[in-house]
């Protein structure tokens, strides 16, 4: 495929990309609900919905389709990626404990009465587990191999419980482009991390096979 071929896919993909991403920002935004509240309250919430598409782009950045960037570029743009979701996920536990100190407690002690809580505090310290082996995987030593199966299982169980943890709130956003947002992360994200895990060795292996 020549390069305008390869630029058009990769136009078209980020155009589908950024329209499923976008959507329930813009959705959450515009609803009547963030209206009278206070500014600790949308920031927190605001947050929430941005690190939730977020990580929907965020195994996009390194895969081969659909193709948004090269390949040295995805790995640097995926590297960023990581830290803006912990960045905006800490704004959104951050933002919400200053707005309700005691109910952001129960909820990180797992006591709180709604259910949602206790898979956004599941996605929340798989989060913190992913960070934490992502800036010390040269002091520990890890094989690459035993750290991507980490880094892979950290990454589905992020996303899953953190699909959850937005499905069960009834808050400002948007039911339909909610779902969607969802569902394309867990889809990326599984994807992702069976084609990195298990597919491309099983190709490697029968190529080495076959020489």
């Amino acid at each position: 495929m020549g390069r305008a071929g390869v630029d058009g896919r990769r136009i078209a993909a980020w155009i589908v990309v950024v329209g499923i991403a976008a959507a329930p920002v813009i959705a959450a935004a515009a609803n009547p609900l963030q209206g009278g509240r206070e500014m600790l309250w949308i920031m927190g919430g605001m947050a929430g919905v941005v690190a939730l598409c977020l990580l929907f782009v965020q195994p996009l950045l390194m895969a081969a389709a659909p193709p948004l960037l090269a390949a040295r570029e995805g790995v640097h743009w995926h590297r960023w990626g990581g830290i803006a979701i912990v960045a905006v996920v800490a704004l959104h536990v951050g933002a919400l404990y200053a707005y309700s100190p005691d109910d952001m407690t129960d909820a990180l002690l797992l006591v709180a009465p709604t259910p949602f809580s206790l898979y956004g505090v599941i996605s929340l310290w798989c989060l913190v587990l992913m960070a934490v082996l992502v800036a010390t995987r040269r002091l520990l030593r890890f094989g690459y191999r035993l750290w991507r199966i980490l880094h892979s299982v950290l990454a589905v169980a992020v996303v899953g419980a953190g699909a959850i943890h937005a499905i069960q709130i009834e808050g400002v956003m948007e039911e339909y482009s909610k779902l969607s947002v969802c569902i394309a992360a867990l889809a990326a994200t599984t994807v992702g991390a069976l084609e990195v895990n298990v597919l491309a060795p099983l190709r490697r292996r029968r190529i080495l096979q076959s020489i």
